[in-house]
């Protein structure tokens, strides 16, 4: 492997604990995909938007809208735009959307403050965690007609293919090709009562790998490690791997990243919202 730290190092990194942002749900626990990884369960963790009231329901400085997908993997955001530029207020909105058309991107350049866009590359991984019939080139397309209303925040789920590292590679390729302006990786999580839960998450060290790369294809814009990735010593390795690397943002970052941050002499700052914003 690569001796990632003698990679030049950025002077400054954030951690964040995004404690001041909301996760809120469009279809509350309701998914039609059902995918491998996910299995709608992440969703019980969400705030139903249908359970939000008013405004004054809340005092989050944002949030993270998202729901379940339907068939096409599509979350179906158009038809709450209403309710949510109501509920907006002062917020700033994290519109996690999936592969939508682009009459609804239109409406969703009115609400949401960015979009975070899961990026794949490799259509054998699309049918096996999603089960539909989409296609890389689907994801291409809807990245860039994104790309040309609002501000887009690419995520690249490393092991999302039940733990194994298969075209995330071909992802970071493909971003630098299209141009990114910041860019999130996520880990694999096995997850209970889903069809990858007897899973592994991908090699601690092919990750770091990967995420070495990502410096290199990208060394001028920030990279972000965010908060879904596996915890304990998982955790610990894989956040100490990304502050040696020089990652710009980590979200709840293990104590020993936060110390080995300290010891390198990096300013921290601290963030309380969601990583993208």
């Amino acid at each position: 492997m690569a001796k990632v730290d003698r990679l030049p190092l950025p002077d400054t990194i954030r951690f964040a604990y995004p404690e001041q942002t909301k996760p809120v749900s469009v279809t509350g626990t309701k998914c039609e995909l059902n995918c491998a990884h996910c299995g709608g369960h992440y969703l019980n963790h969400m705030k139903p938007l249908a359970d939000i009231a008013s405004a004054g329901d809340d005092n989050s400085a944002s949030w993270l809208v998202s729901g379940g997908c339907q068939a096409d993997g599509q979350v179906p955001i158009a038809e709450h735009i209403d309710r949510l530029t109501e509920l907006k207020q002062n917020k700033r909105f994290n519109m996690h959307v999936g592969l939508v058309s682009a009459d609804v991107i239109e409406q969703l350049a009115i609400v949401a403050d960015c979009v975070s866009f899961d990026f794949v590359a490799d259509n054998t991984t699309i049918q096996e965690v999603f089960g539909n019939s989409r296609t890389v080139a689907d994801y291409v397309a809807c990245y860039q007609a994104l790309r040309k209303k609002v501000k887009v925040m690419p995520h690249i789920c490393i092991g999302l293919r039940g733990g194994e590292i298969s075209a995330e590679y071909q992802a970071l390729e493909l971003l630098h090709e299209l141009g990114a302006e910041t860019l999130t990786f996520i880990v694999f999580i096995p997850t209970r009562g889903t069809r990858f839960a007897d899973r592994q998450p991908p090699n601690i060290l092919e990750t770091a790998r990967l995420l070495s790369q990502a410096r290199l294809t990208f060394p001028q814009i920030p990279l972000h490690l965010g908060c879904m990735r596996p915890g304990g010593r998982y955790r610990e390795e894989l956040d100490k791997w990304a502050v040696r690397i020089g990652f710009d943002v980590i979200v709840n970052p293990a104590p020993v990243a936060v110390r080995l941050a300290e010891k390198l002499g990096l300013t921290i700052l601290r963030g309380e919202e969601c990583c993208v914003l």
